[in-house]
């Protein structure tokens, strides 16, 4: 199955789901299935399948992990100066903003791996 036909699936399934955990209190979900032709086998099968994603999705972390042994270091970017005078009035354009407590990075989409790398390990520190 490809990606784009299991993700038109899950997404129906979902929703299969979705209105069946809002079935009438004191129907039977093998009632509500039944009254809709829906396999019960086909239904504890995506459940069970989109249960196991969303845990996935929870417990994957968000950021790599710092230790308490790790350093975190700082490197100096250097700011060329605009070629055009004029130009030095346009704010920066951030094309993503992370915000760690009190701590606020733009960033362009020019940033290269390593400073990236970085710049999460200093956001980790401080979150």
């Amino acid at each position: 199955m490809d990606k784009i036909t299991h993700e038109v699936r899950r997404a129906n399934w979902k929703s299969i789901i979705e209105q069946c955990q809002q079935r009438p209190k004191g129907q039977s979900i093998k009632q509500w299935l039944s009254e809709r032709e829906i396999s019960e086998k086909s239904y504890y099968y995506w459940l069970r399948k989109i249960r196991k994603e969303a845990y996935e999705q929870m417990n994957a972390p968000a950021l790599p992990a710092v230790g308490q042994n790790s350093s975190v270091t700082f490197t100096e970017i250097p700011v060329r100066p605009a070629k055009n005078p004029e130009s030095s009035n346009i704010p920066f354009q951030a094309d993503a903003v992370i915000h760690a407590g009190t701590l606020t990075i733009g960033l362009s989409n020019s940033v290269s791996e390593a400073l990236m790398k970085q710049v999460m390990e200093v956001v980790a520190h401080v979150s």
